[in-house]
């Protein structure tokens, strides 16, 4: 080979080994440049309007977490205030007297069945009064007595005055016939087994209330041990 021809071949050989490392070395820094790149924004933390941060399932606002827990307390609480709103078109204890709280405790029935207020107040008014035999007072009172004034300003019916006469006036009504308002009686003393010698209103629940000599008025149980030998049945007034 001439030396001219030798001299140009290494010339070119020179220059093409040349733009081959070039080219390798730029590929490198290319791909430093993208890792350095993709480390920098993976650090870099990203800031939403107003501090408001999303994720999958749960809403954060002012960085204040909402947990399911809490979404579930209110989904709980749009729910009881829908059943509120259906008991409160019916009847609720909220709008429920106070004395139909007390005496549904008394008798052992719910508020909604306590639906004479007049009776209770007047039951209220004599609760606890003393008795003694004759008495026709709020300082005392026996029970024939209670029962004439009870009937008298609940429903309006005029009762004699003992109980005896009051057992006679009534429709007779047997135990499972009773209602409020009916009269119950009863023998307690005396030989005659058949002689009637005191007398209750009947309330619910096999409840009555009476002007009795242990404890003044107060409610009772047809069912108790003491009064249920002692019942002799039940007079309804017209």
């Amino acid at each position: 080979m001439k030396p001219f021809n030798l001299f140009i071949y290494l010339i070119l050989l020179l220059a093409f080994s040349s733009c081959r490392s070039f080219r390798q070395l730029s590929s490198k820094d290319n791909t430093e440049n993208i890792a350095v790149k993709k480390r920098t924004n993976n650090n870099k933390k990203n800031t939403f309007i107003d501090n408001i941060e999303v994720t999958p399932g749960n809403t954060v606002t002012n960085k204040h977490k909402t947990s399911a827990t809490n979404t579930t307390n209110t989904q709980n609480l749009s729910s009881n205030k829908g059943r509120s709103e259906m008991i409160s078109n019916n009847f609720t204890v909220e709008n429920s007297n106070y004395l139909q709280l007390k005496y549904a405790v008394l008798i052992g029935v719910t508020i909604d069945r306590l639906n004479n207020i007049a009776l209770l107040q007047e039951i209220d008014k004599w609760w606890g009064t003393r008795y003694c035999w004759g008495g026709t007072t709020e300082e005392c009172l026996d029970c024939s007595a209670f029962t004439q004034i009870v009937l008298r300003d609940v429903y309006g019916v005029n009762l004699p005055r003992t109980a005896q006469e009051q057992y006679n006036a009534g429709e007779k009504m047997e135990t499972p016939d009773l209602k409020e308002g009916d009269l119950v009686f009863f023998h307690t003393t005396g030989r005659k087994k058949r002689m009637i010698t005191h007398v209750g209103v009947y309330l619910q629940n096999n409840k009555f209330a009476h002007a009795a000599t242990s404890g003044g008025v107060m409610i009772s149980d047809l069912n108790e041990k003491y009064w249920a030998p002692k019942f002799r049945g039940g007079a309804r007034l017209k």
